[in-house]
């Protein structure tokens, strides 16, 4: 039967409004597309600047325990000085540690895997400051860690620890494998984590090179007013109602080093009267120290001995060092 004139027009009106639909539901689709595509461009940009930054944090712990490994399976030949030095430089990496990891934390990325970098990496850290602090106990080297964390963790829990944290780290550095940008980070390596740290001790503790050598001399002694020549082992001075001393003691060891200065001055004629005193530091490593004791009190014409001890090494090593005076104080010339 053939259609009429307002049938036509009618499917003329429906083919029209479906052609307006879809080309409505394209441009949409578009849209969104579009909408999606710049939208998870920021988050492209963000995990790769994280996993750049994330690149140079997890290389510097990996080339730290590396060279701490070698250290300590390589340091038995070193002297005191060196070895002192090297762990120095490895502690001082620490606190860069810290900062970069705190750098990391916005804007939390997905699966908070930024934020989780830098909870492990400040949990490190902890780690490895408990480890050298106990290195430098167990040899007796000069030491102040540089970070602020005071974790108290033994040993054993120290390296525990960085087998822990790296082994967390291993799962979470794939957390941005499916986002944008579809990218990893590198591990991170536990090799001080896995050693028998009480053997290394013990070697290293035993080495020869490595084994605190104590000397505490006296390596100057000044007087004022000047003393005139004199024999050796005399000090002859003008008349005089005072003299003062300073005298230079030098730690020429590798260690920290307790040091007590003790000054006599006894009188051997007249009223044989006795001025004495006590002075005690602690002498930083191959460093000097003086000692300015209170004024000595003198008269015209008087004779006296003046002992200098200093003292504070163990007992076995025998490094008590001492100056012994005669002094002669001048007649005046009213007399």
């Amino acid at each position: 039967m053939a259609t009429t004139r307002a049938q036509r027009r009618r499917r003329s009106v429906v083919v029209t409004i479906v052609v307006v639909v879809v080309l409505l539901a394209i441009l949409f689709a578009r849209d969104i597309n579009r909408s999606a595509h710049q939208s998870s461009s920021p988050r492209r940009s963000e995990n790769k600047s994280f996993a750049a930054l994330a690149n140079v944090l997890i290389t510097q712990e990996n080339q730290f325990d590396q060279r701490l490994s070698y250290l300590l399976d390589n340091g038995s030949g070193l002297s005191r000085v060196d070895f002192g030095a090297r762990l120095a430089q490895l502690d001082g990496q620490l606190l860069t540690w810290l900062n970069e990891g705190q750098q990391l934390t916005s804007p939390v990325l997905a699966h908070h895997v930024n934020v989780t970098l830098a909870t492990l990496t400040t949990e490190r850290v902890g780690d490895y400051q408990a480890l050298l602090s106990r290195i430098a106990a167990t040899l007796r080297l000069p030491w102040q860690a540089s970070t602020l964390l005071d974790t108290g963790l033994s040993t054993a829990r120290a390296q525990a620890s960085l087998v822990t944290t790296s082994d967390t780290w291993n799962i979470a550095r794939w957390s941005l494998v499916k986002e944008p940008g579809r990218v990893t980070m590198p591990e991170t390596s536990d090799g001080v984590g896995t050693l028998d740290l009480g053997s290394v001790l013990d070697v290293l503790e035993h080495s020869g090179t490595l084994a605190v050598t104590r000397a505490i001399t006296i390596s100057a002694v000044l007087v004022s007013p000047a003393s005139l020549p004199a024999p050796s082992g005399e000090l002859l001075f003008p008349p005089a109602r005072e003299i003062r001393l300073g005298v230079t003691v030098t730690n020429r060891g590798y260690v920290l080093q307790p040091v007590t200065m003790t000054f006599t001055f006894q009188q051997t004629n007249g009223a044989k009267t006795v001025q004495s005193q006590t002075m005690s530091t602690t002498l930083g490593p191959l460093s000097s120290f003086a000692f300015v004791p209170k004024l000595l009190v003198t008269t015209a014409g008087e004779r006296a001995t003046l002992s200098i001890n200093v003292s504070g090494a163990p007992l076995e090593t025998n490094l008590t060092s001492s100056r012994h005076y005669l002094v002669i104080v001048s007649p005046s010339g009213n007399t």
